[in-house]
């Protein structure tokens, strides 16, 4: 049974609205601290947090059983993990350990009373409960919340700023022989349960020869490709030879036994279409490689795989000198004049030019738009002409040679001056960055995006909080000097 949030006051209970959160510190948590109190305590911002997380997580299940983590709880962790780049035993640690943090949760007590301890796992269970489009729904709530603070008047239109850069997911810097060495080893891994299992399956005996040959074969593979000298085409192509020879057998080996497993309960069917995956994927690399370095084939990007385990990744390159390339997926934030992040879009095989239309159409539902810039990523004539239906200033600098009227445009003192504001997404971008979102740990691609709406989510509310104590230490400023 999961509840909103019940404090039962009692002797020595700290209580949420009576937090004190500090003006000096400069920590990223104090500044989410302040602005989660300020939306605990706010009825309206409250309500309309509990609903959307009641909605997704407490629909159609039973009132009754174990009480679980509270949403409240669960919402202040899951902000607190991407705010300040904490793995879970970090958030474990902070959960248990800071004060601050704590009675922001409602759970701190005095410290001659008994405390309320978390679990790891009740913590890493709990924080990948929420999806991406729960996640959507609170950072509008959050944005809404955040233009009050930042004391934003209804009607006024936004000046908006956007721009793409690269999440990367959890993997290895990928080659075909690479890729092949971990499709082997995973076919390997499946075959040791089957055996560590079952005592009547033979013929597996040499299994960790049949691991140290493979990796080292590939290990060989690789240095024939990164040396130099004379002859290296031969000895990468007789490298390459050995390499799937070897990975061949272990092919034939398991295809010609792997049916004669037993398969008597669920973990076992598991077991089987496991190593059948990856038997495929070694199949194709195996492929990929003779046609690569035996055949001399320029292989087409469509048929590359950049892992084997987080299947989504794209290779990416975007221009830089560093680094040049790339592997996870392309996030494109759109932020506002107070540096609100109001949508954010993860692109799917997608360049920046191809998101701008569907971008207008969603934004401008929400809000007025006074003036909207891009970098030349995002140029097409389409995509300006669209835009300038709705949007009185656009900020897309031409792609290639100017005729006359656009070179007027875009010298112009007001063109300028908007175009030299659009830097300002960048440190935007560093901070997120900073904060995690330069390399996603989760696995799987449900985790890549919840990962990455979490910290879209726990920046806005980070800046929120931010400006909540610059306007309360002007406030304390302006008393002092009344006073004196």
């Amino acid at each position: 049974m999961r509840k909103r949030f019940e404090q039962q006051i009692q002797i020595g209970q700290l209580l949420i609205e009576d937090t004190e959160i500090s003006k000096k510190c400069r920590h990223s948590l104090v500044d989410l601290m302040a602005a989660l109190k300020v939306i605990f305590t706010t009825t309206e911002y409250n309500e309309k947090v509990f609903s959307i997380l009641d909605e997704a997580l407490c629909k159609n299940k039973q009132k009754t059983g174990r009480n679980g983590m509270s949403l409240w709880q669960l919402f202040v962790l899951s902000q607190v993990r991407l705010c300040s780049n904490a793995s879970y035993d970090e958030v474990h640690y902070i959960s248990n350990h800071d004060k601050l943090v704590r009675q922001i949760m409602g759970v701190e007590r005095e410290s001659w009373c008994e405390q309320i301890n978390f679990e790891y796992q009740n913590i890493y269970d709990n924080l990948t409960l929420l999806n991406n489009k729960t996640i959507n729904e609170l950072n509008d709530v959050i944005v809404a919340f955040g233009h009050q603070v930042f004391k934003k008047k209804e009607q006024a239109a936004l000046h908006l700023k956007t721009d793409s850069f690269v999440v990367e997911s959890n993997v290895h810097f990928p080659t075909d022989y690479n890729l092949l060495w971990d499709c082997a080893r995973k076919t390997l891994d499946g075959i040791s349960k089957y055996v560590g299992k079952y005592d009547q399956i033979k013929g597996w005996r040499k299994i960790k020869d049949w691991r140290y040959q493979i990796k080292s074969l590939m290990r060989e593979l690789g240095r024939a490709s990164a040396s130099g000298g004379k002859n290296k085409e031969i000895r990468l192509k007789k490298a390459a030879s050995d390499y799937i020879e070897k990975a061949n057998l272990l092919v034939y080996k398991v295809e010609n036994e792997i049916f004669e497993f037993p398969v008597e309960d669920n973990q076992d069917i598991a077991f089987r279409e496991s190593i059948l995956h990856y038997l495929g994927l070694m199949k194709k690399h195996i492929n990929l490689v003779n046609r690569r370095i035996i055949k001399g084939e320029q292989i087409p990007h469509a048929e590359k795989m950049f892992s084997i385990f987080e299947t989504y990744t794209e290779m990416i390159k975007k221009g830089k000198t560093h680094p040049n390339v790339e592997f996870g997926k392309k996030l494109a934030i759109t932020t506002d004049q107070f540096h609100l992040i109001i949508e954010y879009q993860l692109m799917e095989n997608e360049q920046d030019r191809d998101i701008v239309k569907e971008l207008k159409n969603r934004i401008s539902k929400q809000f007025g738009i006074f003036s909207w810039s891009f970098d030349k990523g995002f140029w097409l004539k389409e995509n300006k002409e669209s835009l300038k239906e709705i949007v009185p200033e656009v900020i897309m600098p031409k792609l290639g040679k100017r005729n006359q009227a656009e070179e007027q445009e875009e010298t112009s003192k007001k063109y300028k001056r908007l175009k030299n504001k659009h830097s300002a997404i960048e440190s935007n971008i560093n901070e997120l960055e900073n904060r995690g979102l330069n390399r996603c740990p989760d696995k799987g691609y449900k985790n890549f995006q919840r990962y990455v709406g979490l910290a879209i989510l726990a920046y806005n509310i980070k800046k929120i909080g931010r400006e909540l104590l610059r306007i309360e230490r002007e406030s304390l400023k302006k008393q002092a000097n009344r006073a004196a």
